[in-house]
């Protein structure tokens, strides 16, 4: 009878499981990385034939959570969170089959559905592990409880992580299965120990139970079998060192009550197990009555409390193992193969174990972040109240203000209507004045009108070899009218910018008269042609780079220029009604007379400023589109598109470091402070060719050209008040070093050369156009001519005013020279 039972316990127990499915099942969570998880079995096992796939996805059975305003909010929603998933499959043509899964702990829940449906594979994504929280990754937990005929491929960012490769006879997870899913029946994780502990015991019972009946029916057994399943015992025991202590004890016991010929073959017997890893190969060579058993694989490991088993337990399991000895061959079998479910079983109940310990310590965590998440919402809730309490009181208070401030804005509105009548009348009074000063400044331009034929003739029908330059807006030609040379500047066609420009730059030169300012000869407004006198040396960019080898200029000139140049521009600045700034400042502009005097040319880029005298004093801005030379721009005008006198002021600095460096200005602010302070490297920096440079006054004048070169405007200095009065002081430093040592004067001064003898003038006068001219000169041609020869405008009188302070120093100059 007790044989018929243990039968049908065992026949319970190895019950076929459904057949092992085809399908593909793919974990997800409904977050970015399931998409990347997806994807990769989709690319992984559609080219190997698997057409079939099945999402698994976990949700807690709570679906809506309370807020602190007393409202419900949804927390899951499923079908919107898995219909991309399901699209992504069916574009693939494969049959999807989504299982929505509820439950506490996605890991029992994913192993039992696993278990369940016998699929063999699983895609699961990879979860960080914290490195000092230490939590076991959601990951390895769903790799470890998974069975074991399933093969586990963990994905991480669309590549193949790792992979749990499943064992190589899946029915050896029979009794693994059958337990994890009574053991995922539990709805609750916080308290799972005793649970375990009671299903441990009552393992220890039942293999109690298992042993007592066996070796009740084999009291009859030969003493040679039971050595042998004695010696299988023994060498269990050494195999597996984590088995209970008591049990091995007792088992040698017996053992050594044995007779002395079966020692031996238990010996070699015992060798033969060592030789192998698992207890496979032993397993093999049982009888062919136990071979379905033999092809089981079962892996044990006891947990570490196994110890707490109680005493009577132990005693009881290993009274009823010394009745071994008297087992058949069958019953031997048998009990082996309880033995091997029973370790299969408590390897189970260690994992559990594991898990459960690991799930307690997530939950003890999480029950702390919640506590202090609750805190934390008590506190603001708190806050909150106290600024109801303060948003009321001054609800009140501004209440109570409402009705003054509805007053108070009728009385604006009023004034607000009355100040809009003012605008209004103040608007048509300055557009009466802006119309009665543009017809003002009309009048004031002037200039000698030259027709298309007169220019033609003067360049002989712009003759290529009469070309001076051409640049970007248009060529410039040398040419001969009314006797006076000059040079005529003929703009491209076409181009309504530069008409703008044109008329500009006509209006500009015609109202304004500077010795260091190109003189406007005439003009030809119907084809865009300007006329200037013409200067013999060329541009100060040809001088200073040497073009077509022309001579360097001498190092004191150039600090002559540097003032001259710094002249030129005050005077634009402080033009009257409207300040003009150059914006385009190179040594491309400024040009060279025959006694390597600068005047300042091309202003057909520069802008006017509209300025009130009442703010004559503050700084003045205008915001245009950025114009001019890269490397010469004001940064910040480049920037922000605003214009200021100090823009040139910046233009300035550059070409004082070109003067006297003569390099290009693309980094040349960077050499020169990185060599200012080193005396050897500076004087290598500078320009060898213009002579020996004075150490001092050339390194006073390169720490005022990168002054000007700040990046900010408010760090530039001032151009009247602080660099004409440096740059005079360098000039009288210069000239009086170079008299001291005898130096040849290269030309006298500009103011002393007479217009129409290009030489200096032995009586000078003043005519009634306001040039300064020799008297002998002058009156030849005022018998010819009623014109100025310098504008060539009408004369209102032919009179002559003599210049005697301009003739003292010329006759200083003479002496001095002599």
């Amino acid at each position: 009878m007790d044989k018929k039972k243990s039968a049908r316990s065992l026949s319970e127990h190895l019950s076929l499981p459904p057949p092992p499915s085809h399908a593909v099942a793919v974990a997800i969570n409904g977050k970015k990385k399931s998409k990347y998880v997806s994807f990769w079995a989709l690319e992984k096992f559609i080219p190997e034939g698997f057409s079939d796939f099945k999402l698994i996805y976990v949700r807690p059975p709570v679906t809506y959570i309370p807020t602190p305003m007393g409202n419900a909010v949804s927390i899951w929603n499923s079908n919107d969170t898995l219909r991309p998933y399901k699209k992504m499959f069916e574009r693939r043509k494969v049959r999807v089959e989504i299982l929505v899964l509820e439950s506490h702990d996605p890991v029992a829940a994913i192993a039992e559905e696993i278990a369940g449906t016998r699929v063999t594979k699983l895609v699961i994504g990879m979860s960080l592990r914290g490195f000092f929280t230490r939590k076991i990754d959601m990951s390895s937990m769903i790799a470890t409880a998974v069975p074991r005929f399933c093969t586990v491929y963990v994905v991480s960012k669309g590549k193949l992580a790792s992979v749990r490769p499943s064992d190589s006879d899946a029915s050896g997870t029979i009794r693994f299965e059958r337990m994890e899913r009574d053991s995922s029946t539990s709805d609750s994780i916080d308290s799972p120990n005793p649970i375990i502990y009671l299903v441990f015991f009552s393992f220890i019972s039942e293999a109690q139970s298992r042993v007592s009946n066996i070796s009740t029916a084999s009291k009859h057994s030969e003493m040679s079998s039971s050595a042998t399943v004695q010696m299988d015992m023994m060498s269990s025991c050494e195999t597996d060192q984590q088995l209970e202590v008591s049990t091995c004890r007792a088992m040698q016991t017996e053992e050594r009550k044995s007779n002395t010929s079966n020692e031996s073959f238990s010996a070699s017997f015992a060798s033969k197990w060592r030789d192998h890893e698992d207890w496979r190969s032993i397993r093999s060579s049982s009888s062919s009555n136990n071979h379905e058993i033999a092809n089981m694989e079962w892996g044990v490991v006891v947990p570490e409390n196994y110890s707490r088993v109680s005493s009577d337990q132990g005693s009881n399991m290993s009274d009823g193992l010394l009745s071994f000895n008297s087992m058949t061959d069958n019953n031997k079998a048998n009990l082996t193969f309880e033995i091997e479910k029973l370790r299969a079983e408590l390897k189970h109940v260690q994992e559990m174990y594991a898990m459960a310990e690991t799930k307690t310590v997530d939950a003890s965590q999480k029950l702390t972040e919640l506590n202090q998440r609750k805190y934390e919402d008590s506190q603001k809730f708190t806050e909150l109240k106290e600024k109801e309490k303060v948003a009321n009181d001054t609800s009140s208070k501004e209440k109570q203000s409402y009705e003054e401030t509805m007053k108070v804005k009728e009385l604006m509105m009023k004034e607000a209507l009355r100040r809009r009548e003012a605008e209004i009348k103040a608007e048509r009074d300055a557009k009466e004045k802006d119309k009665l000063q543009a017809s003002l400044v009309s009048l004031g331009i002037q200039y000698q009108h030259y027709s298309w034929e007169e220019i033609a003739a003067a360049t002989s029908d712009f003759s290529e070899d009469l070309k001076i330059g051409m640049g970007a807006y248009g060529t410039v030609y040398k040419c001969n009218l009314h006797h006076t040379a000059g040079a005529v500047k003929v703009l491209h066609a076409g181009e309504t910018q530069l008409s703008k420009q044109f008329d500009q730059e006509l209006e500009i030169l015609s109202k304004i008269r500077h010795p260091h300012l190109v003189l406007l000869l005439g003009a030809c407004p119907e084809r865009g042609c300007l006329v200037y006198e013409y200067m013999d040396n060329g541009s100060l960019y040809d001088r200073l780079m040497q073009v077509n080898d022309i001579p360097a200029i001498p190092w004191f000139e150039r600090f002559r220029i540097a003032l001259e140049i710094a002249s030129a521009l005050v005077f634009l600045h402080k033009s009257k009604p409207r300040p003009i700034i150059h914006r385009d400042l190179k040594p491309g502009n400024i040009l060279l007379d025959h006694n390597f005097v600068s005047k300042l040319g091309d202003v057909g880029l520069s802008t006017m400023i509209n300025q009130d005298d009442a703010a004559s004093k503050l700084t003045v801005l205008k915001k245009t589109n950025p114009v001019g030379t890269l490397c010469y721009i004001d940064p910040e005008y480049q920037r922000t598109g605003i214009i200021s006198p100090k823009s040139d002021v910046y233009s300035l600095g550059i070409v004082i470091l070109q003067l006297i460096t003569a390099k290009s200005p693309i980094g040349i602010t960077h050499k020169v402070e990185e060599s200012i302070g080193n005396d050897a490297e500076f004087m290598a920096l500078l320009d060898v060719k213009a002579g020996t440079w004075p150490i001092s006054e050339t390194r006073e004048l390169a720490a005022l050209g990168l002054w000007c070169t700040e990046l900010r405007r408010r760090d530039r200095p001032d151009l009247k008040d602080l660099i004409i009065p440096a740059l005079e002081r360098l000039w009288k430093v210069v000239d009086e070093a170079q008299n001291s040592v005898g130096r040849t004067p290269s030309g006298p001064p500009s103011h002393f050369i007479c217009p129409l003898l290009k030489g200096v003038m032995n009586e000078p006068c003043v005519a009634a156009d306001g040039y300064t001219y020799d008297r002998e000169a002058i009156q030849d041609w005022l018998r010819e001519n009623d014109t100025s020869p310098v504008t060539n405008l009408p004369l209102p009188n032919k009179n002559l005013l003599a210049n005697y302070n301009l003739y003292s120093a010329i006759m200083e100059w003479k002496s001095n020279k002599q």
